[in-house]
């Protein structure tokens, strides 16, 4: 029996203290959380695990530099220690990176009084990073040529961070970690609605593959669902003090348009931020930022063309990017986290700071807003409202101190490292890689990386790669198989891996590997599930020309 289906068969047998509805950020911490301190939690997810906001994000941890602006102090402060404890907790996933800023001439502030924020943040920062540096408009054309100077009155550079891998392998490491430590985490499980009964929740799922309903058993329901929080909390009859707003963003990956390993950032043509971040070997481009009522949304034309009429005029490329360049797109919803009922909010303005409420009497916990910066506070924060409440739960001041998430420690990286070294793995690296096969693997598996190493010597063929420039080995996918829950193929290409946003998914399709791929995570099934693949492309591209003619007959 795999994994998905074991659990599924102990969500319906079991009961739970706490179930939490919801597998992005906010779910996966909490859930990684509570199982480190004993609770006996289990999380469901309608989707994939990190199937919404939380894998459509910029793929940065940054300490919110642009609420500087808005003399947000106390909210940058606590997101610059949040950023902080990352990088020491993670760093071989959350790394330091320069940020190149340049200023048009004429823009609301000057230059150098904006540098002077970037120092003020640096040492908001407790200097953990790299210090700001000046930049004249000379020194922008020396460092990055492809950065068009011809309107620049000056820039600045600066440090924040970014994931190296993606958004959704991050999450997904944190309800790996929920796994490991006894927790319950079940991809694809919808929740029908949740009612009180007993002193207890009983939360009516129906599992997204075979339509199965079945009931789930807990002592406390946390509402994590992101943009459905709302919709959720209506369901239960919870009523909060908060509700969400939504802005919904696109990025567009192309190739790599710099060697340079810098954010390269803008103020984009309606005054926001706009990005050129590393992805790879690609660059990701964006981002919008868009008012929606609609949780439901897609890249439409003008967000295709407002982010290619901004890159193209802020850089001096070879020649303008268009459509025809563009490899993949992100899209998603950011739920912005806003008190109150009625009346009209500067949305814009609003941050993305999350607020937790609590109500004590259904044992009911609801989670607004959010960042992945500020993820192990909103875990922490879960833990302490879970022991607050009378389920005879009580923590110890350990149990409240246990350090919960990061990296192994010293020793089992050690030890990975002098069994890679004994075995020359890095002489195994694909020259294409930016970077050592030791490396990667280490980030992406931490102590479990030293079950590739048995299998590589087992069976020296397992270190191939299966998919070509997608920098994962077949015993990375027998791995994936066992422990990811890998239930369709995009769960691995889009979320556990980036391969389909840095491989354009006509080669994805067409790779040798690929059907090698689906028989490793799918056995008799494999043909059927990449059918499915195939024909889920089809019909978003459908839904996307249908959509587009929608929007131009009604102008």
């Amino acid at each position: 029996m795999d994994l998905r289906s074991n659990n599924l068969n102990k969500l319906q047998q079991e009961t739970f203290d706490v179930l939490i509805l919801g597998g992005g950020i906010n779910g996966a911490v909490s859930a990684a959380s509570l199982a480190a301190k004993g609770v006996k939690v289990a999380l469901i997810d309608k989707g994939d695990f990190a199937g919404l906001t939380s894998s459509n994000s910029s793929n940065l941890a940054w300490g919110g530099i642009k609420y500087m602006e808005s003399y947000e102090f106390l909210l940058v402060n606590k997101l610059c220690q949040s950023r902080n404890l990352l990088m020491r907790s993670f760093p071989s996933t959350v790394k330091e990176v320069r940020f190149f800023t340049t200023i048009q001439k004429g823009f609301r502030f000057p230059p150098v009084l904006i540098f002077l924020g970037t120092v003020l943040y640096w040492f908001i920062g407790r200097f953990k990073t790299k210090p700001p540096q000046f930049l004249t408009s000379k020194k922008i054309e020396s460092e990055e040529p492809v950065v068009d100077t011809s309107n620049i009155a000056g820039g600045f550079e600066y440090s924040d961070c970014y994931l190296y891998d993606n958004d959704a392998r991050f999450v997904f490491n944190f309800i790996r970690s929920c796994l490991n430590y006894g927790g319950i985490a079940a991809n694809y499980v919808e929740s029908q609605g949740s009612r009180r009964e007993n002193g207890a929740w009983i939360t009516e799922a129906k599992d997204a593959l075979t339509g199965e309903v079945f009931n789930i058993r807990s002592k406390v329901l946390i509402n994590a669902c992101g943009p459905y929080v709302d919709k959720h909390n209506e369901h239960t009859g919870q009523t909060t003090e908060h509700r969400h707003l939504f802005s919904k963003g696109i990025h567009l990956i192309v190739d790599r348009i710099t060697d340079s390993d810098r954010v390269l950032t803008f103020f984009a043509s309606d005054g926001r931020l706009f990005f050129v971040i590393p992805m790879g070997p690609k660059t990701c481009v964006g981002t919008t930022d868009t008012q929606v009522d609609d949780i439901n949304v897609s890249v439409t034309e003008e967000d295709r063309q407002f982010v290619l009429d901004n890159i193209n005029k802020m850089l001096k490329l070879p020649q303008p990017l268009t459509k025809k360049d563009i490899i993949a797109e992100r899209c998603g919803v950011r739920p912005l986290a806003i008190k109150g009922k009625g009346g009209v909010a500067d949305w814009v303005k609003l941050s993305r700071k999350h607020s937790i409420e609590v109500n004590s009497n259904d044992k009911h916990i609801s989670i607004f807003g959010g960042k992945l910066t500020d993820c192990i506070n909103v875990g922490d924060e879960v833990a302490e409202c879970v022991n607050d409440l009378d389920i005879g739960i009580n923590f110890t001041s350990a149990d409240l101190d246990w350090r919960w998430y990061g990296e192994p420690s010293g020793p089992e990286k050690e030890e990975f490292m002098h069994q890679a070294k004994l075995m020359k793995l890095d002489a195994m690296t694909d020259p294409s890689s930016s970077e050592l096969l030791t490396t990667r693997l280490w980030r992406r598996y931490g102590i479990n990386a030293l079950e590739l190493l048995e299998r590589i010597r087992e069976t020296p063929s397992s270190a191939e790669l299966l998919i070509e420039n997608s920098e994962y080995l077949r015993c990375e996918i027998e791995l994936a198989a066992k422990r990811e829950m890998i239930t369709k193929l995009e769960d691995f290409l889009r979320r556990r891996s980036k391969i389909e946003q840095v491989v354009r998914r006509e080669d994805i399709i067409n790779a040798p590997g690929l059907k090698d791929a689906c028989r490793i995570f799918f056995g008799d099934d494999a043909e059927a599930k990449l059918q499915e693949y195939v024909d889920s492309l089809v019909d978003e591209k459908a839904s996307k020309t249908a959509k587009n003619e929608v929007r131009l007959a009604t102008g």
